[in-house]
């Protein structure tokens, strides 16, 4: 029991009313009755609710770019545990592998979370924080993703004030190879190479072919 882990899910944003430029994540439980609220800055906030509301952006912002170099060295992330809550703040871990090597980083809760939005990545946590942080709330008690209203952060103003003429940063809704596993693409070909033994063994020579055509391309630029 005492390694049971709970799923959870995001619920959406909620203005602090306590805490002037807070907010409070809404976490649920998956197939269950609880909700848990964590307190986050405006500015996570905000990277948060890009991501729920599709917004497009001139330019990849901070989890975004953290992302997609991950997906660029074959990285994955594999889970995100929120392990501890002590003094009212939550720690979480994030579980990261390159197919060989598995590699767990501690994060800011608010981090972890807009990372596994954008690797549609499984997120958990322990029955003991279940159980000291977790309610039972109605929906409608919190503000929905779509109405939350970051104008008055500076991210948001950076965003203003990019170049309008520029191709906008394409939404997570209209990628959806964004969250699968990493793409050979951005394999390097030492990588690329071994995946191509690896399905030779395997006999899935269609998906052969396709890595040696992507092996070509690359030695050939």
């Amino acid at each position: 029991m005492e390694n049971k882990r709970i799923g959870l899910y995001v619920l959406g944003l909620s203005y602090n009313q306590l805490q002037s430029g807070a907010y409070a994540l809404i976490l649920a439980q998956n197939d269950g009755p609880y909700r848990i609220p964590i307190v986050i800055g405006a500015p996570e906030a905000q990277s948060i609710a890009i991501f729920l509301e599709s917004i497009r952006t001139p330019r990849p912002l901070t989890h975004d770019l953290f992302v997609s170099f991950a997906h660029a060295f074959g990285v994955k992330l594999k889970d995100v545990f929120i392990y501890k809550l002590e003094d009212g703040i939550f720690s979480s871990e994030l579980t990261f592998s390159d197919g060989e090597r598995t590699v767990v980083i501690d994060a800011r809760t608010s981090d972890a979370i807009a990372l596994a939005l954008r690797t549609n990545t499984p997120i958990f946590t322990t029955p003991e924080i279940i159980e000291r942080a977790g309610f039972i709330i109605e929906d409608n008690e919190f503000t929905r993703p779509g109405e939350f209203d970051p104008d008055t952060t500076e991210a948001d103003k950076e965003i203003e004030e990019e170049d309008g003429d520029e191709e906008l940063y394409e939404s997570y809704s209209d990628r959806k190879d964004y969250h699968a596993d990493p793409r050979p693409e951005n394999y390097t070909i030492e990588e690329l190479e071994r995946t191509l033994a690896d399905l030779i063994e395997k006999e899935d020579y269609e998906e052969a072919q396709r890595i040696s055509e992507i092996i070509n391309k690359k030695k050939n630029q």
